[in-house]
């Protein structure tokens, strides 16, 4: 399996470089040149593999560089009950009416970051042992992949992180989560913006050919195809929990902010899970359901992205985004590239015309959750079934009841655990003793490490430079 960038102007690759790159040196993303197709006999035979198995059946059809005894090792480390104190790893549980919570945030971190991001932390070690390389990590989180990236790559040789979070713009347990972490290797940054601004900077660093050789960056942001690649494992596996026959067809409903796992949810469907719809569930800042509704995609300034109770989706340009329409311009990267250069100076694009191929060939439907619909969300889960789930998850249940069809089986991913977002679910339900896993207990008042600054891309690189060591030039 090679790999190829959406912009078209990247040279084949294999699986093990495209996981340490990031961006393409193009701009593009990096995705498989094809998606394996996986037949119905295939599918009856995955349908009783435990998490760690079906994870190497699928995994192995793209990560082809790898020796086979590796990737298991790898994948055997990783999806342990010790980790995600279950041994289905992402177990599903019902609600009502034919919908479903597939349960994501049982990792160190409780947040469904932690599914994808512990293959990363274990795939990145063997690969720099394998080539004698090093990295340095430079994310963008809006509250979850930080923790999640951090908790994965500490202490881990060869690898340095530099993660950015919009400063004061995530809950108290997320940033408790990240800034009091005391590794040698981890670096916090707090920029004076928003998740896109974080973003921005991570690209035009990425972009910076020179400084991306010198200081050999990669990232951990959904952008890279490792982070993809862990998650479609868990669409799979939710299938085969709810159906009892591969005749059966399900749908998901997906919190969504920068379309990463969503993006999964997608390529899964192409490879041939019976997948009906894909579900995408935002908050206020609304700008991919203003896509998938009416065909127009319009990111909006920083200045105006809303600051919302469901703040790991506070995202206004979709990243991960381009992957998908790639696809849908049936693989023209000029257009591609014409499009989200366009995205990169603050212009929108309307595909309008294609929508019958959005919402029909590809199975994409959308709907918005706002903070009075995750209150009211929550509130009636916690008193009519005893069930607490944190706003996001919310988000994704409000939207799934409003558009279910009539027989239409929704499973719901759940984002994080609700004592990650414990401010909200007291405005909704009122004051209650929240679960917290042992672990975290006392978090909020251990001492915290950050560095704030403006947001500026020469800070943060001033930063890295401060301590890598370049390589000679």
């Amino acid at each position: 399996m090679k790999y190829i960038s959406t912009r078209g102007q990247t040279e084949p690759m294999d699986f093990s470089d495209v996981l340490l790159m990031g961006l393409a040196p193009d701009g593009g993303l990096m995705l498989p040149e094809h998606y394996p197709h996986i037949d119905r006999a295939v599918l009856d035979e995955w349908r009783t593999l435990s998490y760690p198995e079906l994870a190497m059946a699928i995994m192995q059809r793209f990560a082809t560089d790898i020796p086979a005894a590796d990737l298991q090792d790898i994948i055997e480390r990783t999806y342990t009950t010790e980790i995600f104190g279950n041994a289905e790893i992402t177990p599903v549980r019902k609600l009502e009416n034919d919908i479903h919570i597939l349960g994501l945030s049982n990792g160190p971190t409780l947040a469904f970051k932690d599914v994808a991001m512990q293959f990363l932390g274990n795939a990145f070690e063997y690969v720099l042992k394998k080539k004698e390389a090093r990295i340095t990590i430079i994310g963008a989180t809006s509250g979850d992949t930080g923790s999640a990236a951090e908790y994965a790559l500490r202490g881990k040789d060869n690898i340095e992180i530099f993660m950015l979070s919009p400063h004061g713009k995530m809950s108290e347990f997320q940033r408790a989560q990240m800034y009091s972490l005391t590794d040698d290797n981890i670096h916090n940054i707090a920029i004076d913006g928003m998740f896109d601004d974080c973003q921005d900077i991570v690209k035009v660093l990425q972009q910076d050919a020179e400084f991306k050789a010198a200081y050999n960056l990669g990232t951990v942001n959904s952008i890279n195809w490792g982070r993809i690649l862990a998650q479609i494992v868990y669409y799979f596996k939710a299938y085969f929990a709810v159906t009892t026959s591969n005749d059966e067809q399900v749908s998901f409903s997906i919190p969504s902010g920068n379309f990463g796992n969503i993006c999964a949810g997608h390529i899964a469907r192409e490879m041939g899970l019976p997948i009906g719809r894909l579900i995408v569930a935002t908050n206020e800042n609304d700008v991919l359901n203003d896509f998938f509704n009416k065909g127009a995609y319009q990111p909006r300034p920083t200045d105006q992205t809303h600051i919302t109770s469901s703040p790991s989706m506070d995202i206004s340009k979709a990243s991960n985004f381009e992957r998908f329409v790639y696809l849908l311009l049936d693989k023209d990267s000029a257009r591609v590239h014409e499009l989200f250069e366009g995205v990169k100076s603050g212009q929108g694009f309307d595909l309008s015309d294609l929508m019958e191929a959005v919402n029909s060939r590809y199975g994409f439907a959308a709907g918005k959750s706002t903070h009075s619909d995750r209150l009211q969300t929550i509130k009636a889960l916690y008193e009519q079934q005893g069930e607490l789930v944190d706003p996001h998850t919310a988000d994704g249940i409000k939207v799934a009841k409003e558009l279910q069809r009539d027989g239409e089986t929704i499973i719901c991913a759940e984002t994080a655990l609700p004592v990650k977002f414990a401010e909200t679910i007291i405005e909704a339900i009122g004051q209650i003793d929240i679960a917290r896993p042992a672990h975290t207990e006392g978090l909020e008042d251990l001492p915290q490490y950050v560095v704030i600054l403006d947001n500026k891309a020469e800070l943060v690189a001033e930063q890295i430079r401060q301590y890598v060591k370049a390589n000679p030039a």
